[in-house]
C-alpha cells in the first residue's frame, strides 16, 4: 500500500516518538535489572527509528534483517550512517534474537548497560537524517 506524503510524515513522526519512548522503556528495565527485556527494548528503539528513516525515503524492507540490508545499501554505503553504527544495529538484532528465542542465553548486564549510549547515538544520527528536508 502506497502512503500519501501526509500519511508517510505521520507514520515517520509516530515511529520516531516510539523510538524515544522505547529507549526510555529500556532504561527503566535496566534500572529494574530486567536484562532480557532491556535488550529487547534497546533493539526495538533502534528498529523504530530505522524503519522511520526507510519509510521517509520510501524504501521497503519486509523483515528485520531486511531493514539491516536496506540501511546498508542506501545509508551506510553512502557514509550517511557509520559502519560502526551499522555493526551496532546488527549486534543489537542478534542479541535480541538470542534473548527472545533461545531459552539458554544469559544476557550479561554489563553488555546491556554498555549499549545504551550507542543506542542513543544511533537514534540521534537517524533522527537528523529523518529531519533533513
Amino acid at each position: 500500500m502506497k502512503l500519501t506524503d501526509d500519511e508517510r510524515k505521520q507514520v515517520v513522526s509516530h515511529r520516531l516518538q516510539k523510538a524515544k519512548d522505547t529507549l526510555n522503556e529500556a532504561k527503566g528495565n535496566i534500572e529494574m535489572e530486567y536484562w532480557h527485556t532491556a535488550s529487547n527494548r534497546l533493539y526495538y528503539a533502534c528498529y523504530y527509528v530505522a524503519s522511520a528513516l526507510l519509510i521517509k525515503h520510501e524504501h521497503i524492507a519486509r523483515s528485520h534483517s531486511g531493514i539491516i540490508s536496506v540501511l546498508g545499501q542506501y545509508f551506510i554505503s553512502k557514509g550517511l550512517i557509520s559502519q560502526e553504527q551499522g555493526a551496532f544495529y546488527s549486534e543489537l538484532f542478534e542479541l535480541r534474537q538470542k534473548g527472545d528465542y533461545n531459552d539458554w542465553v544469559a544476557v550479561k548486564p554489563e553488555i546491556i548497560v554498555s549499549m545504551v549510549a550507542p543506542a542513543e547515538e544511533f537514534i540521534a544520527t537517524l533522527e537528523k537524517l529523518i529531519l533533513q528536508p
